[in-house]
């Protein structure tokens, strides 16, 4: 395809998939009740060949055609790095630290149960032929599966504790502190396996030790070598566009080094956001990405998973009953195991349920692991789809089930605030949500 026809087809694809995104994120809040982010992930689903290509199947073929889809690769990998960078930006170590220990059990709990279902369904899905690649053994399924049944969407649950009136709870915060010990271990069990699945030793080798020392260098080194930054910004009250294109270069060069090591992008910029200075360098660089990243580039990386998403696939009946059995043990040993937790550590028993509901929710961290699966051979558009299933049913099902078996009842006697009424574009993304999050940069 000529540099000129792509550029034809790039302008029609951003024009529909913006649209789209706005258009069921904004009927994901009006008659769902959920984040926008939530509905822009549907969306990318509605785009692929699961609904619009499956109606209109030469459309939607001619409007993304393969050719044209390199460049939707490389803008949705752009994308979800900010947004991993921004979630980094905005988390809160000292109220990590300070919750620690509470968290530590509930966290424990949700991954060991996934785990073990991994390792139990690891084999029959193995045996099915159809899921995993060739290449890829019984302990690296394992270990795939156990990572993207036990994430938690970190940036989404912040969103929906903002939203429920969780903010400064403890329950807020143990939730939080959950998730994230949560993300972390399921990132570093997924940097694992995609070190393992490495073209012989020295690729494995290099994954490990080059991003472990790259990851070390970032967070130990990071605060004091990035702190000349937020003195800038403080003094001159504002993040200049050098500064911003200073960010700009060390968010790509961390990037950069992550996918150099054989890892992925996303963990640079995750690694790089939690020790960039807070205050007015952190408040005014979320200012300045986090319109771009949220309404324009992220939209991008759903539709480039929804055009991978085949959701015919499972029609077939032992696809069908595959996915229903995925989506079961999924929920029910995240679910189960942080309400088993919270309850052992004393926790009563509607709030126990709260954790157990909050945790379930997968969201967006879901669909970076299972993409990177796809993109790194991994797993088959089969099981890509069944992940993608189960990513968008229990993030939806998160925050209906709390209002059931907490939320309702804890505002009737009074013990919790009311739901947030306004839910404003900038907010929407799940990005600026307190209780371990940064306050809120953007209001109306």
């Amino acid at each position: 395809m000529a540099p000129a026809e792509l550029s034809i087809y790039f302008f029609a694809q951003l024009a529909i998939i913006i649209a789209a995104a706005r258009g069921v994120g904004w009927a994901a809040r009006k008659w769902l009740g959920q984040p926008q982010v939530v509905g822009e992930m549907i969306a990318g689903v509605v785009l692929g060949p699961s609904l619009f290509g499956l109606i209109f199947p030469e459309i939607q073929q001619a409007l993304f055609p393969k050719d044209s889809r390199t460049l939707l690769f490389v803008l949705a990998q752009l994308g979800v790095g900010l947004y991993m960078f921004l979630v980094g930006l905005q988390f809160r170590s000292d109220k990590f630290r300070a919750n620690v220990k509470s968290a530590a059990s509930v966290s424990i709990a949700g991954m060991a149960a996934p785990f073990l279902i991994a390792m139990l369904i690891a084999p029959l899905l193995l045996a099915n032929g159809g899921l995993f690649t060739a290449g890829v053994d019984q302990v690296q399924a394992t270990l795939f599966m156990g990572a993207a049944i036990a994430i938690t969407a970190f940036p989404m649950l912040a969103r929906i504790i903002h939203e429920r009136g969780l903010s400064g709870t403890r329950l807020g915060t143990l939730s939080l502190s959950a998730g994230a010990i949560d993300d972390a271990a399921a990132w570093t069990v997924l940097a694992i396996v995609l070190a393992s699945l490495g073209a012989g030793p020295m690729v494995a080798i290099k994954a490990i030790v080059g991003g472990g020392l790259l990851a070390l260098f970032i967070l130990f080194a990071g605060p004091r070598l990035l702190a000349p930054l937020g003195r800038i910004a403080a003094r001159e009250g504002k993040v200049s566009q050098s500064l911003l294109g200073v960010t700009l270069i060390l968010f790509a060069a961390a990037a950069l080094g992550m996918d150099w090591a054989g890892l992925h992008a996303v963990f640079g910029g995750f690694l790089l956001g939690t020790v960039m200075p807070r205050g007015v360098f952190a408040t005014e660089v979320r200012r300045m990405l986090e319109p771009v990243t949220v309404v324009l580039l992220l939209p991008i990386f759903f539709t480039f998973s929804g055009l991978n998403t085949q959701m015919s696939l499972l029609a077939d009946p032992s696809m069908f009953l595959i996915a229903g059995g995925i989506l079961v043990a999924s929920i029910a040993a995240k679910g189960v195991a942080c309400w088993g937790a919270a309850r052992l550590t004393g926790q009563d028993n509607p709030t126990a349920m709260a954790i157990g509901a909050l945790m379930n929710a997968r969201g967006l961290m879901e669909l970076i692991i299972i993409n990177i699966g796809l993109q790194r051979g991994i797993i088959t558009p089969a099981l890509f789809s069944i992940l993608v299933l189960m990513a968008i049913v229990t993030t939806l099902m998160a925050s209906p089930l709390f209002e059931l078996v907490y939320g309702r009842k804890a505002r009737a006697e009074g013990s919790l605030g009311e739901l947030g009424a306004e839910q404003g574009e900038e907010v929407q993304s799940g990005l600026n949500a307190p209780c371990g999050i940064n306050p809120p940069s953007l209001t109306k």
